[in-house]
């Protein structure tokens, strides 16, 4: 069948597939409504990839509930080579499709022995990979082959997706290319109509048909079919296609001989698409011969219900519609026996998961057996990763559950279940379910804290009011239970954009001090990291930095002990980092960031790496390194992009670093993005990073009126957490503009917090502060305090930024010798980290002093972008391409494509001149 239309979405898919040829990737998601065309363009892209290997699967509903089912379909023609994997993706992949025990494994470590699996195929011959009806994947599957779709580059590989316009999937698959498939324009939809239909049809019967179908080509050859009975719809409106097709599709489905309907009503609740299972499943249910059996398939596919049997194993239907169409129009009795004959037929130790969910949707009513069956399956789901598989076998087994306690059990983990897959919104399905449990406190604590956790993913009001008040309600019988949904809180606390009213920071500290009692001397020595850094940020929130800070250093020493990153210090480790900012403490930055950040490579996880990679940038931008601050950034960035996370969210957190090279257009734009998400201005943590890099460019550029301005907030509405940083900005900016009142309240807050802290950060920045509110001898004193604090320190922005306050206090004092010295030092400084603002404001400063520096602009990096410079490093110091590609979580072609374009770029030809060529 010639395909009418669609000039622009094939052209589009062939350039893919020759992309593909040529060694490059590429990934598209078509989305359209049932039977818009989207199965046929996949066709045609299949049919123009000659040379190109092409693996294909689709998605069915029966098996939407099955971890990781299509990933494990997918990867069935290239498993052969997975002993070629690196050993800790082969172990995640192995444990993920249930073919060997360990860890849990992360998901994205998952998808990365998928990418380096097919890439490794795609060396061999370019690949076509076709995933149609994606909506019905299960989740884990999708998410998998979402991050392979990101992380496509130079790896021959031409990636296809196919979803309806309508369904949630489409979030997994945000940020991947898209492309909208609108039904045909009226010329080729009436040429589609007359190879459809007799061409002595009535011309207003024609138009019917065109005005019904409204572009949708199935509906257009479905209802050219059925002209003889078409009827017009009601006030001429045009029928919900799918709806109105599937109505079709059940009509034609009940015309067939009883044989052929049962076998039909089998193959639809069935998922794995294999002919003799479905065979054995009729003959259990009704004994027949072979013959018979074969003869109601063959009855079936001339209906036009089954595809014709290319593949004597496979077993499909001619459309997902029909499926959908037959299994939703039977009888529950008749879906309840094709069930129970698939059970019967299903090896229960090879397909656990398969058996028992026969034996469920066979059973009629509360069944303790099955429901057991299915809690087993959860509790392996879990083994293997699979939380969305563990939730849809817990929630099966609560509805069998006659026992009103352990259902409501089973619906609290299906719930946590959900939420560890990434699905907010199923968990609250679930949550839902639940029935009020005035006599089990515990179940409607859990309740409560689970739905926190999902207002918080989602972005609903509330999440941390849900979680204050199940801590207080866990606090009585759940000591552990009560400790994390209080950590749950503060974590909370620092980034939603609205609390809501009644509980703030300062209530959930309160409500931490008071339950745990014993005092942090006590705890010390004995306490993990979490039970630390809960008091710590509760002090810091409820009675301040004195009593906090003892806390959060004997925290910071916790995660920073031999193996904590592998322990459960992961969990909290976003509070750690938080920690060492809060507590000026640059060294515990800088290690935690860069253990962690290895610990999460090992592992592959990603959201800890985001944490990690963000830690690392900015401890690089306070160390004056602002390239290497750029390359975290852009990793933290990737990973988020990866991940499918918000770009609104994770992209403007690179502020400081915009803010210290003074780019003006980027710090802006950030600090708009952050008004858009956080009208009210809140206290959180994002916000105080891109208020502080506000603070820095102005200060650079000498607006201080502005700098004044975008730092007060931290005085009129104090945040918890992050408010520091802008307070030495605040006491420059406030002098500048003549007013001693605000400098001296914003001293004060930071006197308070530099002597509980004690470390050569914080009273560095204490000394230069009231060095800039003293007079005469005493503030020349203090900036040499602050310069003997902060040289021994890798600080060079503070250290740069102190000599040019030096160098200008001095040279008001017409020391303009004294001045020069420390103002040529800041200058220098300022220049080479590429500092522009803040080396102008030094040089204008210089050259009042007499001498005419030249403006030094930045060194102009080579051309090489941060992805590149990343591997180009990685490269210098040893690191193999697929060893490479692992770190970054890229395929080795395309660490192979990107290390290419370095050599062309730095004009060099093998490794060994990178190390002398790349600038460092």
């Amino acid at each position: 069948m010639i395909m009418k239309g669609r000039r622009t979405e094939r052209a589009e898919l062939e350039q893919l597939v020759a992309d593909a040829r040529t060694g490059m990737s590429g990934v598209l998601v078509l989305r359209g409504n049932a039977g818009i065309g989207k199965t046929a363009l996949l066709d045609h892209a299949v049919a123009s990839a000659s040379s190109l290997r092409v693996t294909r699967l689709a998605g069915a509903e029966a098996e939407q509930e099955l971890g990781f089912a299509a990933v494990h379909r997918l990867l069935l023609p290239f498993l052969d080579r997975r002993a070629d994997l690196p050993r800790p993706q082969l172990l995640a992949l192995e444990t993920a499709l249930g073919m060997t025990t360990g860890p849990v494994p992360d998901r994205f470590l998952v998808g990365l022995a998928v990418l380096t699996l097919l890439a490794g195929a795609a060396r061999r011959q370019p690949l076509l990979v076709i995933c149609d009806d994606a909506q019905w994947m299960d989740r884990e599957s999708l998410d998998v082959l979402a991050f392979v779709g990101r992380r496509l580059h130079a790896d021959g590989i031409a990636m296809l997706f196919a979803l309806r316009d309508e369904s949630g999937s489409a979030a997994v698959l945000a940020g991947l290319p898209e492309l909208s498939i609108p039904g045909l324009g009226d010329t080729d939809a009436r040429a589609l109509l007359a190879e459809n239909l007799d061409p002595t049809t009535d011309l207003l019967l024609r138009d019917r048909i065109i005005a019904e179908a409204a572009g949708n080509p199935l509906a257009i050859r479905e209802l050219a079919r059925g002209a003889g009975t078409l009827q017009p719809s009601a006030a001429g409106r045009p029928l919900p296609v799918s709806r109105g097709l599937e109505a079709r599709f059940l009509e034609r489905f009940r015309l067939l001989p009883a044989p052929a309907r049962r076998a039909v009503l089998i193959a639809a609740a069935d998922a794995t698409g294999n002919r003799d299972l479905v065979r054995r499943a009729v003959h259990h249910q009704v004994p027949s011969t072979p013959d018979d059996i074969d003869a109601a398939f063959e009855e079936a596919e001339r209906a036009d219900v089954l595809a014709p049997g290319t593949d004597a194993a496979g077993l499909s239907f001619r459309h997902p519609l029909i499926r959908s169409a037959v299994y939703g129009g039977a009888g529950r009795a008749d879906r309840r026996a094709a069930h129970a004959a698939l059970a019967a037929v299903t090896d229960p130790l090879a397909d656990p998961g398969r058996h028992a969910w026969h034996l469920a949707s066979a059973a009629a009513g509360p069944d303790a057996a099955v429901a057991d069956r299915l809690h087993a399956c959860a509790e392996r789901a879990k083994d293997n990763g699979g939380y969305l598989a563990r939730a849809a076998f817990l929630h099966r087994a609560a509805e069998l559950t006659e026992d009103a306690a352990t259902a409501s059990v089973r619906l609290l983990e299906a719930s946590a279940a959900a939420l560890m897959g990434g699905a907010p919104h199923r968990a609250e399905e679930l949550l839902a379910r639940l029935a009020p449990a005035p006599d089990m406190p515990a179940v409607q604590a859990h309740a409560d804290r689970l739905c926190g956790l999902v207002h918080l993913m989602v972005g609903k009001e509330g999440a941390v009011g849900l979680l204050h008040q199940a801590a207080q309600a866990l606090s009585s019988h759940d000591p552990r239970g009560c400790r994390d949904a209080l950590l749950e809180a503060v974590d909370a606390a620092m980034v939603v954009p609205r609390i809501g009213r009644g509980t703030g920071m300062a209530a959930i500290a309160r409500t931490a001090l008071e339950i745990h009692g014993r005092s942090t001397r006590d705890r010390q020595d004995s306490f993990d990291p979490a039970d630390l850094f809960l008091d710590g940020h509760a002090r810091l929130a409820a009675v301040g930095h004195t009593q906090a800070a003892p806390v959060l250093k004997a925290a910071l020493t916790a995660m920073r002990a031999q193996g904590a990153e592998h322990g459960g210090a992961v969990r909290w480790s976003l509070l750690g980092m938080l920690a060492a900012i809060e507590t000026w403490d640059i060294d515990a930055l800088s290690e935690c960031g860069r253990r962690y950040a290895d610990a999460a490579r090992s592992h592959g996880a990603l959201r800890m790496l985001q944490i990690a990679a963000h830690a690392n940038a900015t401890a690089e931008v306070f160390r004056g390194d602002l390239a290497t601050a750029q390359l975290h950034f852009a990793e933290f960035k990737d990973v988020a992009d990866a991940t499918g996370a918000d770009s609104r969210l994770s992209h403007p957190t690179d502020a400081m670093l915009h803010g210290w090279r003074g780019d003006e257009a980027a710090t802006l734009a950030a600090v708009r993005a952050q008004q858009e998400l956080y009208p009210e201005r809140p206290g959180g943590v994002p916000v105080q990073l891109v208020r502080a890099a506000h603070v820095v460019l102005r200060l650079g550029q000498g607006r201080y009126a502005e700098a004044q301005a975008a730092a007060v907030p931290v005085l009129d509405d104090p945040p918890a957490h992050g408010g520091g940083l802008v307070l030495p900005g605040l006491v420059e900016a406030a002098l500048r503009n003549h007013d001693t009142g605000t400098a001296e309240r914003a001293l004060d807050r930071l006197t308070e917090r530099a002597k509980a802290c004690g470390t050569p950060w914080a009273l560095g920045l204490l000394a230069r502060s009231r060095a800039l509110m003293a007079v005469g001898a005493e503030a020349d004193a203090l900036f040499r305090d602050a310069v003997a604090h902060l040289d021994p320190t890798p600080l060079g922005t503070e250290k740069a930024h102190t000599r040019l306050l030096h160098g200008e206090w001095l040279r008001r004092r017409r020391r303009r010798g004294d001045a020069r010295v420390q103002l040529r030092v800041a200058h220098q400084a300022f220049a080479r980290m590429g500092a522009a603002a803040f080396a102008e404001r030094a040089r204008l400063e210089l050259r009042a002093t007499g001498e005419h520096p030249r403006r030094r602009d930045a060194p102009a990096p080579a051309d090489l972008t941060p992805q590149e410079t990343r591997i180009a490093r990685m490269a210098v110091d040893g690191a193999t391409n697929q060893e490479i590609a692992t770190h970054l979580f890229l395929s080795a072609s395309t660490v192979e494509y990107h290390l290419a374009k370095v050599f062309r770029k730095l004009g060099v030809t093998s490794r060994r001149h990178l190390r002398t060529a790349l600038p460092e």
